[in-house]
């Protein structure tokens, strides 16, 4: 009897590049336990929610824009994701706030991307390129890519992987930021989801993230 896949609901604020690895991963059977089964962003015009379209991933587009007070969205963002009946959540560049609410119902079953090595350049108003903004300012050697689990303090979660990305001379916001995704980001997502998905990750009794052996 097969294995059931990991049911994976990804969420997404813009062009979807990191949404589009998992769907690579997918496609070409190096991650082989999940499945993409809803595409979730706050923003109607993000290129993410073509990119579910051409995969036949199911897309929504849940926006504060068309609710009253932020506690009307953030009611409908979690309706919309308690239909979707995730095992795992996926912050893939999504840019808003998860509710609280969200991160009690689904403890240590949603997880973010951050474009450096936490706890450097993170947490409130560290996030697209005011990351490698901000790491090419202090004038860094090395910035990366982490994926944790996601708490209740931004970006403060137990870490899960962390990949380092050499900054190198002449290196502009755009340039780091195009090389941590392309040699980081977009390795140790689906890494990431896919340890889970072979119930790899546990945490010790500190809260730390241990990876189990195959």
């Amino acid at each position: 009897m097969s294995k059931a896949k990991l049911r994976v609901t990804v969420l997404v604020s813009g062009g979807g590049t990191n949404l589009q690895a998992l769907i690579d991963r997918i496609a070409d059977g190096s991650l082989q336990n999940a499945a993409i089964t809803a595409v979730i962003s706050n923003n109607a015009d993000a290129y993410a929610l073509t990119r579910a379209e051409k995969a036949h991933i199911p897309g929504f587009c849940i926006s504060p824009k068309d609710f009253g007070t932020r506690q009307e969205f953030n009611e409908a963002l979690l309706r919309k994701v308690h239909e979707t009946r995730p095992d795992l959540i996926v912050l893939a560049g999504c840019l808003i706030r998860i509710p609280d609410e969200m991160i009690g119902a689904y403890p240590n079953r949603i997880i973010n991307i951050h474009p450096a090595l936490i706890p450097s350049f993170s947490g409130k108003g560290f996030y697209g390129l005011r990351v490698h903004e901000a790491a090419l300012q202090r004038g860094v050697r090395v910035s990366g890519a982490t994926v944790h689990f996601v708490s209740s303090g931004l970006d403060e979660g137990p870490i899960i992987l962390q990949k380092a990305v050499q900054v190198l001379e002449g290196d502009t916001p755009e340039i780091l930021q195009r090389r941590i995704m392309e040699q980081a980001e977009w390795q140790i997502l689906p890494e990431a989801v896919s340890l889970i998905a072979d119930g790899r990750v546990a945490c010790d009794e500190n809260g730390r993230v241990v990876i189990l052996p195959e």
